[in-house]
C-alpha cells in the first residue's frame, strides 16, 4: 500500500471508485467526440458516416484521442479513494475493449484504413498508464 494512501473501509471506497472510474471515461468520450464534431463543423473532418481516408488526419484524430485518453487516466488516478495507478489502468483497459470492439467493426465495414483502429487499441494501455502516473504524482 502506499504510504500516502489513508486506510478505508472497502465498501465506503466503492462509490469513490465508480466515479472517479465514470468520470474518466466520461471526459474521454465526451472530449474525443466533441473535438471530432469541431472538425466536421469546420470542414476539416467528412461528415457523419463518411470514413477519414487521409492518413494525416487520422493520425491528428489518433493524437488527440491519446491526449485525452492521458487525460482520462488522470482523473480517474487522481480522484481515486485507493489505488490510483489500478483506477487508471482500469480505465486503460475499458479504453482497450472499445477500441477493439471499433476495430472489429471498423475493418468489418471499412470505415477508414485497418491501421488507425488498431493503433488506438494499441495505444490504449500505454496512455492509461502515463495517465495513472501522473494522476498518482498529483494525490497529496
Amino acid at each position: 500500500m502506499d504510504d500516502r494512501e489513508a486506510p478505508q473501509p472497502p465498501l465506503r471506497n466503492l462509490p469513490r471508485s465508480v466515479a472517479a472510474l465514470l468520470l474518466g471515461f466520461i471526459l474521454v468520450v465526451a472530449l474525443s467526440l466533441g473535438t471530432d464534431h469541431l472538425l466536421q463543423l469546420t470542414g476539416v473532418y467528412p461528415g457523419w458516416g463518411r470514413p477519414v481516408l487521409d492518413p494525416r488526419l487520422n493520425l491528428l484524430a489518433l493524437s488527440y484521442r491519446c491526449a485525452y485518453s492521458v487525460l482520462g487516466s488522470y482523473v480517474a488516478a487522481a480522484l481515486a479513494p485507493r489505488h490510483p495507478l489500478r483506477h487508471g489502468l482500469l480505465l486503460g483497459v475499458v479504453g482497450l475493449l472499445f477500441s477493439l470492439l471499433g476495430a472489429a467493426v471498423a475493418i468489418q465495414n471499412h470505415f477508414g484504413p485497418a491501421w488507425y483502429p488498431l493503433a488506438l487499441a494499441a495505444s490504449a494501455l500505454p496512455c492509461a498508464w502515463l495517465g495513472a502516473l501522473l494522476g498518482r504524482s498529483r494525490r497529496p
